[in-house]
């Protein structure tokens, strides 16, 4: 990989003497860095013998983050008039795919630099390992600030945010895992920058030529237990001097439906005789089975041997838990850029409430379940149909007020076990102590939980303090792009250009 036409002049150059003693290169790496623990002076060593460019450009300060996929550090060079200037310095896992190391560089050079959208400076490349060189941003952790900030503020945030998805949206990119970590802000400076497309991928009509091929690749399915799906490959030889490529059996592509299943403990799923052969004295068996469409525990709350039987259904779910969706927690294969906007009403549900992280859930069912409590059952099931889906529910959870929902939780006005069973001389600010996967988000409406964990804790600030930061005034407008931002359907939710054009941004 090359690096970007956007250069950065540095003393000493990277094309100087890479070959310098381990003692020069060592002496060069502890200047000007703070005490380290020991486990962040090992990744610092090790990304400097995986990429030894790096020790003639910069030298590394501290490790300031670690994903699945990577890890950030922050790193200082001497530019050429003389002053320093620190870089994030972004070390990707090894095991990356080539062509997702490539497309998350391309969409940094296309769409980044502009619009609140981090670009890219430089990159080094050595054997299987990569580091992208980015601008550095000081910002503040949003878990430290989310109770500090003025709706003002909050305002500003979720239009800047907008702003960066409407750029990027542009050029075809679903970023996929827009979360406030991935959106850095500077409170003092008020500066914005959305980073991390490392799991980016491209609408059908893309500008992003990588992410074509990268949205090519997986399309193709998952190997189940380990196996190699040969009718998967979308291009066969039609001449093989190797008789073994053409084995592949008619039967390995055999709908399951129309497979016979017994189990020992549990019978066959039973078949309704049609009426025509039936006998008079022959009982009915209790429901009807068509194999070549569906089974009999088609939208029960059980689940059919028949149905264990089939694949996994194969769709896009990457993203982190608790801003994933409902058509991506559905697997919905058919994703597009609303995906980004439900992730970016997610942070405003936050900000609005002052709870964060809003949704924490161990898997997708619960996370989709915690959606119907704040949404409605029945909004989500009808809008599960329209992009193909069947969910059932158990039982029907109402449709909440933003507004109250939100006010509620920032102790603006009682919860429900407080008008239930009123304490006048409570303490105001014990209705504030709520988990960060509150009541709204792991029982039904109306049974909060009494659970407390101090640890997991967000608390707000007095109501009168709120008030200075004008939470007694939140516009009408506010819950209502929430409203749009969190529409379960898809193909109804405001995109990023029509949300910049709300009346809660009016003068913006």
């Amino acid at each position: 990989m090359e690096k970007s036409t956007e250069q950065m002049e540095v003393i000493p150059s990277v094309c100087d003497d890479s070959n310098r003693t381990e003692s020069h290169v060592k002496a060069d790496k502890h200047i000007g860095r703070r005490k380290l623990s020991l486990d962040v002076e090992n990744d610092i060593e090790y990304l400097y013998e995986a990429v030894p460019q790096l020790s003639t450009v910069f030298h590394i300060l501290d490790k300031i983050g670690e994903g699945t996929f990577s890890s950030v550090y922050l790193g200082e060079a001497l530019m050429a008039n003389g002053t320093k200037e620190k870089f994030a310095l972004k070390h990707l896992i090894p095991t990356s795919h080539p062509v997702r190391i490539a497309a998350e560089l391309q969409c940094l050079t296309v769409a980044g630099g502009k619009e609140n959208v981090m670009g890219v400076t430089y990159c080094f490349r050595k054997d299987d390992h990569c580091v992208i060189v980015m601008p550095y941003m000081e910002h503040q952790t949003f878990v430290d600030i989310i109770g500090l900030l003025s709706f003002e503020e909050v305002r500003q945030y979720i239009y800047h945010l907008l702003k960066a998805l409407r750029h990027v949206h542009q050029f075809g990119i679903i970023h996929r895992d827009i979360k406030p970590t991935n959106f850095l802000y500077n409170r003092q400076e008020k500066m914005f920058a959305l980073v991390d497309f490392g799991l980016a991928q491209g609408t059908t009509d893309t500008q992003i030529e990588l992410l074509k091929e990268f949205s090519g690749l997986c399309k193709a399915p998952r190997a189940v237990f380990g196996e190699r799906n040969l009718n998967s490959f979308t291009s066969i030889p039609t001449k093989t001097t190797d008789p073994k490529l053409e084995l592949v059996k008619p039967t390995k592509t055999e709908d399951p439906a129309t497979r016979k299943f017994i189990s020992a403990h549990r019978r066959p799923v039973p078949v309704r005789t049609p009426v025509s052969n039936q006998r008079p004295n022959q009982r009915m068996t209790p429901a009807a089975v068509n194999l070549g469409f569906t089974c009999s525990c088609y939208s029960t709350d059980r689940v059919c041997n028949i149905c264990m039987s089939r694949k996994q259904q194969v769709a896009p779910r990457a993203g982190t838990p608790g801003f994933r969706a409902p058509e991506v927690l559905t697997k919905c294969p058919n994703q597009g850029t609303a995906i980004d906007i439900w992730s970016a009403g997610v942070i405003l549900l936050s900000l609005l409430s002052g709870r964060y992280p809003f949704f924490k859930a161990s898997d997708d069912l619960i996370a989709l379940t915690q959606i119907m409590t704040i949404r409605g059952s029945r909004e989500t099931i009808q809008a599960a149909m329209t992009f193909g889906k069947s969910v059932v529910c158990s039982r029907e959870l109402p449709r909440q007020d933003l507004r109250t929902l939100c006010e509620t939780l920032r102790g603006r006005r009682p919860s429900p076990d407080d008008e239930a069973t009123p304490h006048p001389h409570r303490d105001t600010t014990t209705r504030h102590h709520r988990t960060h996967d509150s009541p709204i988000s792991t029982h039904p409406p109306g049974e909060p939980s009494r659970q407390h964990h101090p640890e997991e804790d967000q608390t707000l600030a007095e109501p009168e303090a709120q008030d200075e930061r004008g939470w007694d005034s939140v516009p009408d407008e506010a819950y209502d792009l929430l409203d749009k931002l969190l529409d379960l359907n898809p193909a109804k939710r405001i995109t990023a250009a029509q949300a910049l054009q709300h009346p809660l941004f009016t003068d913006l």
